[in-house]
């Protein structure tokens, strides 16, 4: 059975929130920015709908992390959280030791709803610091300045048992050796986990205009990969080594609703345009919900769920994408995973190549990418997918 691998990895609900303050001019994620408000009554309603629904689709799971994403979660009310928390315990078993990560931007109006959101449930708390200078704060949209960012910090250290932030790199002018000085004051107030971001020019932003118009320009890729391998060595020696691509964290620290993403678990999307991955009997579904907010509340009012995409995942496509998020993470796969959802083994002679190229390396009954291996990450997944 293909679902056998997925349920052992835990079962996680992914909440979006798609509202922002300001439109960021990297951001190509669903976020929406409302200058009259938004009516948190109405769109909870919706979320306890759409969580019902799913729920009647996929009863008697055990909830073992939940993901308030965005947008801006830390726009909401703590009530408006701790309400949908209780929907969530309402419509599935919720595990005692749940991790429950709120996304927050570093202002200080927001730090203020931190012990909000601690009382309503919410234990760990991932904030979008960006940056620790103040110019690059400003190029890249952010409403904050270091000084309110490390005073958030600084707050979530005090109210929440664990907490993240992340920074982009490869910033427009930035150096190895100012990314190396930047990372390390971040690690002194980072204590557990940081989520490391190369900026990429994402169709449809701000920041592809201006880069098509020659007034933004990024590192080279020798830049680019010199910056990665800053990133790696300065990490990886003050005890934050990378776990994933993108994520380091202490031993234990680690993301646990974003391991199950890339351990390619069982996870419900609620909200405007979140995407989940439901194992019904043999099958894995994909589902995707309508992205405009206002639109997604209607579809709700009218139907108890914003699903627009459902896709039952062939065995092949099962496999890719088990392909895709694991060999993301340091740990790698277990092959027979693979074949689980694959319906096929792993090709034995590409795996050899690869292993004999030094890109990825096989031990005992796990495959993994190398160091060498991960700046080339997708070549390696398309010779193994093939």
């Amino acid at each position: 059975m293909i679902d056998h691998p997925t349920r052992d990895v835990g079962f996680g609900v992914y909440i979006h929130w798609p509202f922002c303050a300001s439109k960021c001019p990297y951001c190509d994620f669903n976020s929406h920015v409302r200058h009259q408000g938004v009516d948190q009554e109405r769109f909870l309603a919706a979320f306890r709908r759409e969580i019902a629904h799913t729920a009647a689709r996929i009863p008697g799971r055990t909830v073992t992390s939940i993901f308030f994403g965005g947008g801006t979660p830390s726009l909401m009310r703590p009530e408006t959280v701790g309400a949908i928390l209780d929907a969530i315990g309402g419509a599935w078993a919720v595990a005692p030791d749940a991790e429950v990560t709120l996304e927050a931007n570093p202002t200080s109006v927001e730090a203020e709803r931190f012990r909000g959101y601690r009382q309503a449930g919410v234990n760990r708390v991932s904030l979008g610091v960006q940056a620790l200078n103040d110019p690059d704060l400003k190029r890249l949209g952010r409403m904050h300045s270091v000084e309110e960012a490390l005073a958030a910090v600084k707050v979530a250290a005090s109210i929440f048992e664990r907490y993240s932030f992340d920074l982009i790199y490869a910033r427009p002018g930035q150096t190895p050796q100012a990314w190396a000085a930047e990372l390390k004051e971040a690690i002194g107030h980072a204590v557990e986990h940081l989520s490391l971001y190369q900026l990429t020019i994402e169709p449809g932003t701000w920041f592809e205009r201006l880069f098509n118009a020659g007034k933004l320009t990024v590192p080279d890729e020798e830049t680019g990969r010199a910056l990665y391998d800053v990133t790696q060595e300065v990490c990886e020696a003050h005890g934050l080594p990378a776990y994933e691509i993108s994520n380091h964290a202490r031993p234990g620290a680690e993301s646990r609703h974003n391991l199950l993403y890339w351990r390619y678990g069982e996870y419900a999307g609620i909200g405007p345009g979140a995407h989940g991955r439901l194992v019904t009997g043999n099958a894995r579904i994909a589902t995707a919900t309508e992205k405009h907010p206002e639109t997604w509340l209607a579809q709700v009012e009218r139907e108890d769920h914003g699903v627009i995409e459902e896709e039952i995942l062939t065995t092949e496509a099962a496999g890719d994408e088990f392909l895709l998020m694991g060999l993301r993470l340091k740990e790698g796969i277990d092959p027979r995973r693979y074949e689980a959802f694959a319906g096929r083994p792993l090709n034995a002679g590409r795996a050899r190549i690869l292993e004999e190229e030094g890109l990825i390396r096989m031990d005992g009954t796990r495959l993994a990418v190398t160091e060498k291996g991960f700046p080339v990450l997708n070549a390696v997944i398309a010779e193994l997918a093939a």
